[in-house]
């Protein structure tokens, strides 16, 4: 175990962590010692993962990914007790022939003696770095600073990868100490290209069907209320992206001859997109819906404080903060390809464009919010500038049925685990893949998991995990998977 390379200092932050007692009963008690002892492994695991520079994007060293998948099979294959554990990759949908996906972790165990089983999901992938002049630590270098852990992937999601690990080296090493048998059934799904659209997700399941089938699926790669209180995340926004072309001209024309008389693409950029959001902030695109539900109280304060607004902004939108975060659909463009300042000559510019990224409210479709902006942006060109639009992403909305009996066990296990009763909640962010799990396995139930909480900063610099969180979710697992494996 190579604890080297975070520093002795979070010794003495594990030391000082105290278990919530999870329950009266020997085999959680037994389950709990054992997530306590493991924790430093694990935190040392997950150190070595973050070093692994495994981007997903294209931009970035594929072979990284493939180093990192290799890593996270090591460690499963570590814990003993699958029956198979395998890299694997799957063909790319809708490219062109033969082109594969990045490599995924497949571990799988059959169930014995009747028992159920369950499919663990996360992804070994990350987001890129951005500018490392954001760091305040080097991203690739994980660091720990009080109680965080500090590093690229640290919780997104190779926290996730390493929450699974630990939970089943805690199962098993209790299981054995009483002198029983695990006879849960198992599977392991560690994508290798979430954080770029997941294109050969779909693929995967196809390809593996039988060895992914279950009868529960834990994501673990959501968030949760805030360090001392964990979520059971039961609504996700859907996702649809795509770029955005706005031509006027043929060519580049002198601004001072022709500026005035001949509409630039940018003008008509900003003239277009000004017409996606009303007075408000609202997205203001007809045939876009919103969902009907209550929302937990969260005020404007926290808002401000989470989402860093600086001093004289205000929030946009209208209704509860997290109905407008949860159940309303939202449009950002982020991205423009136009002259940099640098090279800003006096022209005006032919051509623009602009990167759209839309959260899709639950009970609508991805293909059907689409169209509707589409069809807007259309309808709302000034000065008849021509449109294109390509590369395309999406996916759809997701919402739990909380009425399942596995539902009823996380949020017990939770509850036990953390001291505390979880929150039902959602989350504005999208995990399209889970409209996938549900269309292939339609008789699993999905239960939506993290290690993150408000301060993670997932995708942005300085992420981090806090390691509180961290085996506390550890547990949550591993007294579920137990009381299955004992039910």
């Amino acid at each position: 175990m190579n604890t080297a390379i975070l520093g002795f200092s979070y010794l003495i932050k594990l030391s000082r962590m105290t278990d919530a007692d999870p329950s009266a009963t020997s085999p959680d008690q037994s389950i709990a010692e054992a997530v306590a002892g493991g924790l430093p492994a694990a935190v040392a695991d997950l150190g070595d993962l973050v070093r692994i520079p495994s981007v997903s994007w294209p931009a970035f060293d594929p072979a990284f990914v493939a180093q990192s998948a290799d890593a996270v099979a090591e460690l499963l294959r570590g814990t003993g007790v699958f029956d198979s554990v395998e890299v694997k990759r799957a063909q790319k949908a809708g490219f062109p022939e033969g082109e594969l996906g990045h490599p995924a972790v497949l571990a799988t165990r059959a169930a014995r003696g009747g028992k159920p089983t369950v499919l663990l999901y996360a992804h070994h992938d990350v987001q890129p770095p951005g500018d490392e002049a954001g760091w305040q630590t080097k991203p690739f270098e994980p660091t720990v600073v009080g109680d965080r852990l500090y590093g690229r992937g640290a919780a997104d999601d190779k926290a996730g990868v390493v929450s699974h690990v630990a939970a089943i080296r805690a199962l098993a090493e209790a299981v054995a100490g009483a002198g029983s048998e695990l006879e849960l059934g198992l599977a392991v799904f560690i994508e290798g290209e979430e954080e770029h659209g997941s294109h050969s997700f779909v693929n995967f399941l196809e390809d593996n069907r039988d060895a992914l089938a279950a009868d529960v699926i834990i994501v673990a790669d959501s968030d949760n209320w805030d360090t001392e209180t964990p979520n059971l995340t039961v609504a996700l926004r859907g996702a649809c992206a795509f770029n955005l072309t706005v031509s006027t001209l043929g060519h580049a024309s002198h601004s001072g001859m022709w500026g005035g008389a001949a509409p630039d693409a940018m003008l008509a950029t900003i003239k277009l997109l000004s017409t996606l959001w009303d007075e408000n902030g609202s997205v203001a695109v007809p045939g876009l819906a919103s969902h009907d539900a209550g929302t937990p109280d969260f005020d404007e304060a926290e808002l401000r404080a989470s989402a860093a607004l600086i001093d004289g902004v205000s929030p946009i939108g209208t209704g509860s903060v997290l109905s407008r975060l949860w159940f309303q659909p939202s449009i950002t463009v982020t991205g423009i390809d136009a002259p940099s300042i640098a090279n800003a000559s006096n022209t005006l510019s032919p051509q623009v464009t602009v990167r759209l990224s839309m959260r899709v409210a639950p009970g609508q479709t991805s293909d059907d919010a689409r169209d509707a902006l589409v069809a807007h942006l259309r309808a709302n060109a000034p000065f008849g500038a021509r449109l294109e639009f390509h590369d395309f992403e999406g996916g759809d909305p997701f919402l739990v049925d909380t009425r399942g009996w596995a539902v009823a066990a996380a949020k017990q296990a939770m509850a036990d685990a953390w001291g505390t009763a979880p929150v039902e909640a959602g989350i504005g962010g999208s995990i399209p893949f889970i409209a996938d799990l549900v269309r292939v396995f339609p008789e699993a139930q999905i239960l939506v998991t993290g290690v993150e909480d408000p301060d993670t900063r997932a995708h942005s610099p300085n992420e981090s995990l806090h390691l509180g969180v961290f085996k506390r979710a550890i547990l949550s697992e591993a007294l579920l998977l137990g009381r299955l494996n004992a039910g």
